[in-house]
């Protein structure tokens, strides 16, 4: 999330269903040869499918209306083209969803491009990407593509394929553009085997980090003063606050190493300053780095690890030294409860050569422990740190870690209206076809739960909200099932988000015109204090 309340990475749902129904019925036609599941996992590099486009026997494999043209070096390449009116133009492929179940998989195309128009929204245009469909959801992976006009270039993505996924489509063409592409020498192939968990719960109490019965507070923007961490501290009784590092820009500001050093060091001073306040108050601190280098800016002002974090090793060691400068900083400090590694991290595309989030995960994680041995680190899963994501993480080899997701689950409702009109929902109700309710969502928790039993580790939700003006008090019986889930769990818990954006704030009324805060306090704000009302405080 930011502190102006858009959450761009959750897009809506994407109604596919005119071009997948005819595509799914070819599934299974692409065999993975010399291979057999008793054979263990394929190897890294293993090919799904491969082509130069050399042979025109390897159109018949695609569905839609694949030509040839003149490609790079009197060669061959796929042709695509989208004229104005028709929604765009795309082919499509079948590939073996049995065989990569579980695997994380990279596909690379060289591409080029002749006046591709704007993309309407972020996830159209220039599309390398998999339709992935599972029992429970869908998911449509694909490569970040500019626009334009340009040369041949590689791009590329990495994505995890679920377990339990039943088909897998490969789409190449344009959508909602016009322009004209070109595609050569096109690879799907294995970035990595699937991942085994065999850790089993430690014996004993979980590690929490502290010894308070339980953390409950709020998530802060980092400009919050004193006069409010003393209102949240002191009035409304939190205990816990997580603490933004967070950078603004825009996505043509690209951060220089040096840049970056300078940019944290005054966030850092921000936070010197607010420790004094938050160990008078009584407020534990999560360091959250919301923004790690190599991050991309975006037009909303979020710089997330979706961008050169995954594909860059110098950024892979700039996060890791990081992480040591901060952990040498504050490793006496009282108020720091744990190290949130990365906010939301997303590995679009994993390269050679880098370390995907569980790996540098462990790595950021040990350096941590080189340095101070207790502070608890926090680990979100990647996929943007939601419930689903812990199915594919493996506990760290690393002591005293808690492990945190976020919840906005269903985001239709939670972010109604977020993002422009849009259809209004109410909970409990049908939302997007599926009627949901308390047990709706605990059923969406059920990974977390079940991680949790499965590996006796610690759960801590760092975010959850849902947008304030939710039709007839519904964000704040959303928020309430939510709590008690959380309570009934033993899981800590900060909400999104205390005076940051008047969107997330219980400060504000239902009316989304009425930017003021409400005279007496809302419902959500009674919510969250009489929880608040039950915490105790650290004993510095």
């Amino acid at each position: 999330m930011n502190c102006c309340g858009v959450a761009e990475y959750k897009s809506p749902v994407r109604n596919r269903s005119h071009l997948w129904p005819a595509l799914l019925a070819l599934i299974g036609l692409l065999a993975v040869p010399g291979w057999a599941a008793d054979q263990g996992p394929l190897p890294r590099d293993h090919v799904y499918f491969q082509t130069d486009f050399e042979n025109s026997d390897t159109l018949r494999s695609f569905t839609g209306s694949p030509a040839l043209e003149a490609g790079r070096h009197g060669g061959r390449a796929l042709a695509i083209e989208s004229k104005l009116g028709t929604g765009g133009s795309t082919v499509a492929l079948p590939l073996p969803a049995e065989a990569m179940r579980g695997y994380l998989v990279r596909g690379a195309v060289l591409v080029r491009a002749e006046a591709v128009s704007p993309k309407p929204n972020p996830w159209n245009g220039i599309k390398l990407m998999l339709a992935i469909e599972a029992p429970t959801r869908k998911l449509w992976p694909q490569a970040d593509i500019g626009t334009g006009t340009f040369d041949w270039q590689r791009v590329a993505f990495t994505a995890r394929v679920p377990a339990d996924a039943t088909a897998i489509t490969l789409v190449l063409g344009l959508e909602q553009v016009t322009g004209k592409v070109w595609f050569d020498d096109l690879k799907i192939s294995v970035a990595k085997p699937p991942i085994v968990r065999d850790a089993k719960p430690v014996a004993g109490p979980r590690f929490t980090g502290h010894n308070l019965p339980r953390l409950r507070g709020a998530m802060i923007s980092p400009n919050i003063d004193a006069a409010s961490l003393r209102l949240l501290g002191r009035e409304w009784n939190a205990n816990l606050i997580r603490w933004q590092l967070i950078r603004h820009g825009r996505p043509d500001e690209p951060m220089s190493v040096d840049d970056y050093d300078q940019w944290l060091e005054g966030e850092l001073k921000k936070l010197d300053a607010a420790l004094p306040v938050c160990e008078q108050n009584g407020l534990y601190i999560a360091l959250d780095l919301h923004s790690p280098p190599g991050g991309k800016a975006t037009v909303s002002g979020y710089v997330g690890s979706d961008d050169r974090l995954f594909s860059d090793p110098a950024c892979q060691r700039k996060f890791v030294e990081v992480w040591q400068r901060m952990a040498t900083r504050y490793k006496d400090a009282k108020p720091i409860w744990g190290y949130d590694l990365a906010n939301e991290p997303v590995e679009s595309l994993i390269e050679e050569g880098c370390d995907d989030w569980q790996g540098l995960a462990e790595r950021a994680a040990r350096a941590i422990r080189a340095i101070d041995p207790q502070r608890a680190i926090i680990i979100e899963p990647a996929a943007w740190g939601g419930p689903d994501g812990l199915n594919e993480l493996v506990p760290l080899p690393v002591s005293n870690v808690v492990y945190s997701v976020h919840m906005y689950v269903p985001h239709a409702f939670t972010h109604q209206g977020v993002h422009g009109a849009g259809p209004s929902y109410r909970y409990p109700g049908l939302i997007e076809g599926k009627q949901w309710d308390k047990a709706q969502l605990e059923a969406a928790l059920r990974p977390v739960i079940e991680f949790q039993e499965a590996c006796g580790v610690q759960i801590y939700i760092g975010e959850f909200s849902a947008i304030r003006w939710a039709p007839d008090g519904s964000a704040g019986r959303y928020l309430k099932d939510l709590i008690e889930i959380f309570e009934a769990r033993g899981w800590d818990w900060s909400y999104h988000a205390f005076r940051e954006w008047h969107g997330w704030s219980v400060e504000h009324g239902p009316d989304r015109n009425d930017t003021q805060r409400a005279a007496e306090p809302t419902d959500r704000e009674r919510l969250l204090r009489e929880w608040f009302a039950k915490n105790q405080k650290p004993r510095w």
